[in-house]
């Protein structure tokens, strides 16, 4: 498993600069309004770098203009302490959305602007005026960005590589702008770290909040294949179930179902393609559907399908998976969360008191308390020292 060590974000929403450590189960929590939410999207929004729509993700949020830090670019000391207004300056850096993570072996950032003016104008101005530009892409060997430990560079549209006796190679000139090195230059003879790269984002897998009413395909009886991935919606639980039992760790599946219902058990019963999943319960003369079941128990199973996937991802990202879920299930929930952090690395943002009190007392469990002051979102009790290392490269 290919460890994320730190996750960097500057100019996001409620984020002007955050620098975030992480472990192999990492808990993020605060208040309402902290930023939790928006320190996922941010990670959600870096994911989609390696798909190709990172971009067309910022549009959806009502564009550069919506996402950018809202606030003033310093927040003196004595704004914090109340001695003068909040209030801006003239703008000394450029506008920048910068988004980056590094693992233990290697580290990627992402700078999104505004678009540059073009000398001369074109005779037709483009409709496209308002779409962000990425100006820089990175990559380098970690643990730290500097000149001799890069090993790709994007600046605008040109793209170069490093060769093993440390000389470049420009590998693309015309790279469009709206388009990331990871889902256009990604090459297993050109640039093969380009390669390991998008392919380990692009197995990320985030789950937020699964459907669970009377309409929803989780409760419908469906047609099936071997599925070893759940789907974001969870709509192929039963198949995923059936495939644990069959290729995955169907130990740990009935153990997850009785720490959690002592005494149930969990099955599919299918034919002709058709999957339907069942559960049976000490007490009951027969089991019951998944159209029976409530919607915390449901989304319990399918808890279960997704954190016990048998093509584990290196990095799975759930939040607020409290949802609907009642309390006395939450410690079950931490310990199958816990269980599966020892293959795969677990992100977990959540406000359940229950929930959260569990995952403290695992041992590879990092908590990250988010907070709020003066409308930015920061880590409590982080000072400058505690901060991982991290360095924004330059245009």
């Amino acid at each position: 498993m290919t460890l994320l060590k730190t996750l960097a974000v500057a100019n996001y929403r409620s984020i002007r600069s955050l620098v975030v450590p992480l472990g192999e189960l990492t808990l993020v929590t605060g208040p309402n309004g902290s930023g939790k939410s928006n320190l996922y999207r941010a990670l959600r929004l870096l994911s989609e770098a390696a798909q190709g729509g990172i971009v067309a993700s910022l549009a959806k949020e009502g564009g550069l203009a919506s996402t950018l830090w809202a606030g003033p670019e310093q927040i003196s000391r004595r704004m914090k302490s109340g001695e003068i207004p909040v209030q801006g300056g003239p703008r000394t850096r450029v506008v920048a959305l910068r988004l980056g993570f590094m693992t233990e072996a290697i580290g990627y950032c992402i700078d999104l602007g505004l678009p540059s003016p073009e000398i001369p104008p074109p005779a037709e101005p483009s409709a496209f005026q308002l779409d962000p530009e990425i100006k820089r892409e990175c990559v380098w060997a970690a643990p730290a960005l500097r000149p001799a430990s890069m090993l790709v560079d994007r600046r605008g549209p040109l793209v170069r590589i490093r060769r093993s006796d440390g000389e470049w190679d420009v590998i693309g000139k015309h790279l469009p702008t709206f388009e990331s090195m990871l889902s256009v230059m990604a090459d297993p003879e050109r640039a093969p770290e380009l390669l390991r790269l998008r392919e380990e984002v692009r197995s990320w897998r985030f789950y937020d909040h699964f459907r669970a009413d009377s309409d929803s395909a989780v409760r419908q009886v469906q047609l099936g294949t071997r599925t070893p991935v759940l789907a974001h919606d969870g709509r192929d639980v039963a198949a995923a179930i059936q495939t644990i039992i069959e290729i995955g760790d169907r130990t740990a599946l009935d153990r997850a179902v009785e720490d959690a219902f002592p005494g149930a058990r969990v099955y599919v019963e299918h034919g002709a393609g058709r999957f339907s999943l069942m559960f049976s319960q000490h007490g009951l003369l027969r089991p019951l559907s998944a159209a029976e079941l409530s919607d915390g128990t449901l989304r319990y199973l399918l808890w279960i399908a997704a954190l016990l996937t048998p093509r584990p991802p290196a990095l799975m990202i759930l939040n607020e998976p409290e949802t609907s879920l009642h309390p006395d299930l939450l410690p079950a929930l931490a310990r199958l969360m816990a269980q599966t952090a020892k293959q795969t690395q677990i992100w977990v943002v959540s406000h359940a008191s229950r929930l959260i009190a569990a995952l403290r007392e695992t041992p590879n469990c990092t908590t990250i308390n988010l907070c709020k002051e003066l409308g930015e979102t920061a880590i409590e009790d982080q000072g400058i020292l505690d901060a991982p290392s991290w360095r924004w490269p330059e245009r």
